[in-house]
């Protein structure tokens, strides 16, 4: 079973910065990538970021190129949002998530908030 689990969210001013962190636990498809989604009030789950199984390919909303970074450890077993210049529009529910064989979005875990006020 696989289980992923976030942390590092909370209540922020518009322009700081917070590091999201998720750990994966179970086992997983050896290729799979993983990636951020959020889920602001009243909205769809968007796609934030994404980032290969090698490390290598990184890809990024519009909404947050330059501001956000994702990165995982070598051991490949927990990945990384780094968020930088903060704004009210970023609040949201972040989740992260794994690939699965079909390198589709197979696996999820339970969110972390992230606040931002102007």
């Amino acid at each position: 079973q696989v289980q992923l689990v976030e942390s590092g969210g909370g209540s922020v001013q518009a322009g700081d910065s917070l590091r999201l962190s998720c750990a994966v636990s179970g086992r997983t498809f050896r290729n799979g990538g993983m990636g951020w989604f959020r889920q602001g009030p009243g909205k769809e789950r968007e796609f934030v970021t994404g980032i290969s199984w090698s490390g290598i390919k990184r890809v990024y909303a519009e909404s947050v190129k330059g501001r956000f970074t994702i990165s995982r450890d070598a051991g490949r077993n927990t990945v990384y949002l780094q968020m930088n210049n903060l704004k009210p529009e970023d609040t949201a529910v972040y989740y992260c998530a794994v690939q699965g064989p079909r390198l589709s979005y197979d696996y999820w875990g339970q969110g972390t908030q992230v606040t931002v006020s102007s």
